[in-house]
């Protein structure tokens, strides 16, 4: 994986995890249902990114993010959800 910049903008009811390289930007969409749980609804990867590993570094911060606010995440999006198929080790912090 690469050593990606991933800026977070959270707000009251939805937030986001970007990386902007090379003019391109990837993103992870959340929805915040309650204090302790949000909903991982989207990512967005361009086609300049696929295959960097931008993907999986969104989710891997999304997850460390979680762990350290002490909420659950939702997968309701696809591709989070089949990243945390391959990660059992971030069963604690998966609403499912």
């Amino acid at each position: 994986m690469s050593d990606f910049v991933i800026t977070r903008d959270h707000g009251e009811t939805r937030g986001r995890y970007v990386i902007r390289h090379n003019g391109a930007e990837a993103e992870l969409t959340y929805s915040v249902t309650t204090p302790t749980l949000i909903i991982a609804d989207h990512t967005g990867v361009p086609d300049s990114l696929r295959g960097t590993g931008a993907g999986l570094a969104l989710v891997t911060r999304m997850v460390a993010d979680a762990r350290s606010e002490g909420v659950k995440i939702m997968p309701l999006c696809p591709f989070v959800n089949a990243t945390r198929k391959r990660h059992p080790e971030w069963a604690d912090v998966f609403a499912v």
